[in-house]
């Protein structure tokens, strides 16, 4: 005969294992300090790659003009000033990046651990 609250609690479990547990089962594979990590340093290479674009578009966009000052402007000037603001971006990107990913961990590992309980209660229930 089936058992009403076992049936419940295995659907309730697959439910989980095919959304939200997917995602949070592999972020659960990995310690706290090398998932945020990896996910901060993809993070920071992808706002390296998105400062290196706008960068270009923003020489693209007035390049004639850009080229008409090169000679009167302060190249190493400029060159400090875009390295400036480049580290300041990066900064507050990996920041944001650390803040975001320290919370989507700690959300995962309570989730999971929920998770957990009930595998115990399911293999309670079936003694």
């Amino acid at each position: 005969m089936l058992n009403e609250e076992r049936v419940i609690l295995m659907t309730r479990m697959a439910s989980y294992e095919n959304g939200e547990g997917r995602g949070n089962m592999s972020i659960g594979n990995y310690f706290r300090s090398d998932y945020i990590g990896k996910e901060v340093l993809k993070a920071v290479i992808c706002a390296t790659i998105s400062f290196g674009l706008c960068f270009a578009l923003y020489l693209f966009y007035d390049f004639e003009g850009f080229m008409l000052n090169i000679y009167k402007m302060d190249l190493l000037q400029f060159v400090k000033n875009i390295l400036i603001l480049y580290a300041v971006v990066v900064v507050i990107y990996g920041v944001i990046s650390y803040i975001i990913f320290s919370i989507r961990y700690k959300r995962a590992k309570k989730s999971l651990k929920k998770y957990y309980n009930n595998l115990r209660k399911l293999s309670g229930l079936y003694d």
